[in-house]
């Protein structure tokens, strides 16, 4: 279908890859990963257009290959009058329309061979589409993705979620070839997360999708490309297999290295011994067994394994260290002991309502105490957004913020990262960084390439302008962290790091997230949004919830397990265990 050959590009000041080669057969389901900024989609990019850009290789495709696109935005005309099965019929009728337009044309008799010719594309493009047959096949679509009942619906009435659903479902209607989806999980809900899964399941042509998200790598693809570092690995296989397989060369790398190090340590003694040997006698046999052991020396080093793909950094994400001041007089009980504090209030919403897109959220009442991380979680298209917008705006009544509590905010809504025309080393001087040296070895630790410093943040990858977010809120000290789809874009190495900085967090956080793993792994509670309201729900309830309407219990179960699994081979790993990563890899293995 697709065969790329030694494919070399880059920018000026940043190369992307470096001779890379892979293939996408016919009927694949291709996941395509790496850490942000590593240029997925130009890649993506140059496989659907490559006349556009100045690249050195090759990229082959089958002559009879037509591609569609779906991209990680999705925009709408709000008062398009159309329903959905409508939306879904557009191309379609289009086609059938220009077919009758083009016979009504041949039938003056102008013109034929050329009409002819189009005639002819049209009826092949009909007929690669199964147009005569869309009717049938959109409801069957609409009823894998489990959305019959929105067949009538106005396009306009539908969430964004759903829309964005719709979107990928009208490209796989069409047929093509090799179908490429850019995130096209990024800020899905639970029940548009699995509508999606489904389809691409059920999709019988070939993928190529670029995505992080660890329940669509781990349940809808049979092939891995994995750029890292200008190099790309393909592996044959599930995500879960892949993960298991890099960690067994790991092991083996390490151990390898290990041999390889006592081996040059040794190598070095003997080439020391032999150069003192020699400056102690004059002797042309010395030196030559100095030059041997210096060769076989050079030869150690050389062939020394780098595994771009094993050793992927991971993001150093330490968010605000809450220090608490110490009282000059603390009351004690009768033993001595200092009684319990009581936390104070932070954020509190006393009967807010709002009406958005037609729809009322009201009787909305909470309180979030110091110290409590919560996670407000609800459908697309049900209030999230408009509540997140109206806490940080804090000018409504029914809203308090505890004014002796400072507060950061990550926020889609807010967007300075997303529309700043300053460059990241302007920004961050703004934000009172220091010097650009200071400023270089701060965005390293975020796993943020030093080339990144210069562009305009605008220019950043989505990933990269998350990544620049949370590092500014990591430096603004607050006590209280408003975070809006945090993982959003991130590479898996990335969400890992963040679950980890916000558990380990001493402050307050109230979040917006459909990451399932964040919400269940860093939550204390989950303030749930349905019904035009909001009610709060124990993170335990919160899961039995997502497990019964959305995603198979043992699946998620065991996932959780791998997560752990794959801590503790870590861990191991740091402290050189490596006998105990070896039992940890093959209990994953057998998971």
């Amino acid at each position: 279908m697709i065969q790329v050959k030694n494919l070399s590009y880059g920018f000026p000041a940043k190369d992307l890859y470096k001779d890379i080669s892979f293939t996408i057969e016919a009927g694949r389901h291709c996941a395509l990963i790496g850490s942000n900024g590593t240029g997925k989609s130009t890649l993506v990019e140059m496989i659907m257009d490559d006349e556009k850009y100045n690249y050195d290789g090759r990229i082959i495709r089958d002559e009879q290959c037509r591609m569609g696109y779906a991209s990680q935005f999705s925009i709408r005309d709000k008062n398009q009058d159309r329903t959905v099965f409508e939306f879904l019929s557009q191309r379609f009728l289009e086609t059938q329309e220009e077919i009758a337009r083009v016979c009504d044309e041949m039938a003056a008799g102008e013109n034929m061979e050329e009409l002819f010719e189009k005639y002819q594309a049209l009826l092949d493009l009909n007929e690669a589409m199964d147009g005569d047959n869309y009717e049938n096949n959109i409801h069957r679509q609409l009823y894998i993705a489990g959305m019959t009942d929105l067949a009538e619906t106005k396009v306009s009435q539908i969430s964004g979620g759903e829309y964005k659903v719709l979107q990928i479902m009208k490209e796989m209607l069409l047929a093509p070839n090799l179908l490429i989806l850019d995130e096209p999980d990024v800020f899905l809900d639970f029940g548009n997360l699995g509508s999606l899964s489904q389809l691409i399941n059920n999709y019988k042509g070939t993928l190529l999708v670029i995505t992080h998200n660890r329940y669509l790598l781990s349940h809808c693809f049979n092939k891995i490309l994995h750029l890292e570092d200008c190099d790309l690995q393909e592996f044959d296989g599930s995500y879960s297999q892949y993960r298991c397989v890099q960690l067994r060369e790991k092991l083996e790398l390490k151990l390898q290295n290990i041999a390889e190090q006592e081996e040059i340590q040794r190598t070095e003694e003997m080439v020391a011994k032999f150069r003192k040997r020699a400056s102690d006698m004059v002797n042309p046999e010395v030196g030559k067994m100095v030059n041997a052991k210096q060769s076989q020396l050079d030869r150690l080093i050389a062939r020394q394994i780098k595994a771009p793909f094993i050793e992927v950094r991971e993001p150093q994400i330490v968010l605000p260290v809450i220090e608490t001041e110490d009282d000059d007089f603390v009351e004690t009980d009768c033993m001595g002991c200092p009684f319990p504090s009581e936390p104070c209030t932070v954020l509190k919403i006393s009967d807010y309502q709002v009406e958005f897109d037609k729809e009322l959220l009201q009787d909305v009442n909470f309180e979030i105490m110091e110290g409590e991380k919560v996670a407000i979680v609800g459908a697309n298209g049900t209030g999230k957004t408009t509540l997140i917008r109206d806490i940080l705006k804090n000018d409504n009544p029914s809203i308090t913020i505890n004014e002796n509590i400072k507060h950061a905010c990550m926020s889609q809504l807010q967007g300075e990262a997303a529309e700043s025309d300053l460059t990241v080393y302007q920004l961050m001087q703004e934000k009172g960084f220091g010097s650009r040296t200071r400023i270089a070895e701060y965005i390293e630790k975020y796993c943020l390439p030093a080339d990144v410093l210069d562009q305009k943040v605008w220019q950043l990858s989505g990933g990269e302008q998350n990544l620049l977010q949370i590092a500014l809120v990591a430096a603004s000290g607050a006590e209280f962290l408003i975070l809006d789809e945090p993982t959003s874009h991130l590479d898996i190495y990335a969400q890992m790091a963040l679950e980890r900085a916000i558990a380990e967090y001493k402050g307050t956080v109230l979040m917006v997230s459909h990451d399932f793993y964040l919400v269940a792994n860093c939550a204390d509670y989950v303030l749930l949004v349905e019904e035009g309201t909001v009610r709060r729900i124990r993170a335990r309830n919160f899961r039995k919830m997502v497990y019964e309407k959305y995603f198979d219990y043992s699946y998620l179960e065991t996932d959780r397990k791998k997560q752990q699994l794959e801590e503790d081979i870590m861990l191991a790993f740091k402290n050189e265990r490596y006998t105990t990563v070896d039992k940890l890899i093959t209990q994953l293995e057998g998971e």
